[in-house]
């Protein structure tokens, strides 16, 4: 049921490439190449990442493009991989003459040219989603651009996006856009295995599929929607947590400030219990 790019061949997935290891170059100035395409820049940069021997997956709007066939047109391009391999491709790219910086060591590192982007994303901000050779072993194989690539699966796709609801970025709609063009083929007990720990955000996200597309709510297994309602209904058989909680930052990093500084709701133990 995949749609795919224009530059988008899809293969079954193999089994991924071995890497070697490399250190990382200290940052330079960005060049200024604002005259490049994004097509080249996509072109070089997935070229420099084969290079780099380092396995890395395809996310962002490139793999929704591939999933579904929406295209929306961006400068940026967001690369997932495996913590220890960034800094083979960060190295890489400065030999280049690209703008490399490690921005936050936690899930996130870059490399610019021009008024090009490419995001190398290794875990999210609430450090939920670190990437695993699991995430390899589902990726769907394919060419972009004339480059052969893996495209991180629809499941850890769906994962990750589930955690983007800022004010200024909400990724539910993507969401929907997935598990209507991949839900027959979906591996559910996979991606249940991700987001048991917060049902809560996957039974908001099925309300919202069920409410767009009405007519294609058994796309979701039953068995997986009635698990999530006995949890809903199951959890006021219990107390409520005793700290005020506020799991907010987990999901927008901006706009839940207030409830922690002024409120006092805690986001993150810092004592022993």
């Amino acid at each position: 049921m995949n749609k795919q790019l224009n530059h988008t061949k899809v293969k079954t997935a193999q089994d991924p490439v071995k890497t070697k290891k490399k250190t990382v170059k200290a940052k330079q100035t960005p060049p200024d190449d604002g005259e490049l395409t994004a097509e080249s820049f996509y072109k070089e940069a997935l070229s420099l990442l084969v290079k780099s021997e380092a396995k890395f997956l395809v996310g962002g709007g490139l793999a929704l493009d591939m999933y579904t066939g929406i295209n929306r047109a961006t400068k940026d391009m967001d690369i997932f991989c495996k913590v220890g391999e960034c800094p083979r491709i960060l190295k890489t790219f400065a030999e280049e003459g690209y703008y490399t910086e490690m921005t936050d060591a936690r899930w996130l590192a870059k490399a610019k040219k021009g008024e090009h982007l490419m995001d190398l994303i290794f875990n999210n901000p609430a450090s939920m989603c670190p990437v695993n050779d699991r995430w390899f072993e589902y990726a769907t194989e394919g060419e972009l651009y004339g480059v052969k690539v893996k495209f991180m699966p629809a499941e850890e796709l769906i994962w990750c996006k589930l955690y983007v609801q800022n004010r200024e970025r909400y990724d539910g709609s993507d969401i929907n856009h997935i598990i209507l063009s991949c839900g027959e083929k979906l591996d559910w007990n996979r991606l249940w295995s991700y987001t048991e720990q917060h049902w809560q955000l996957l039974l908001a996200q099925f309300m919202s599929f069920q409410f767009v597309y009405p007519s294609d709510r058994d796309i979701i297994p039953r068995w997986l929607m009635d698990e999530l309602l006995l949890r809903a209904k199951e959890q006021y058989d219990v107390e409520p947590p005793k700290d005020k909680i506020c799991r907010g930052p987990f999901i927008d990093q901006t706009q839940y400030g207030h409830d922690v500084r002024v409120w006092d709701y805690k986001a993150l133990t810092m004592r022993t219990i």
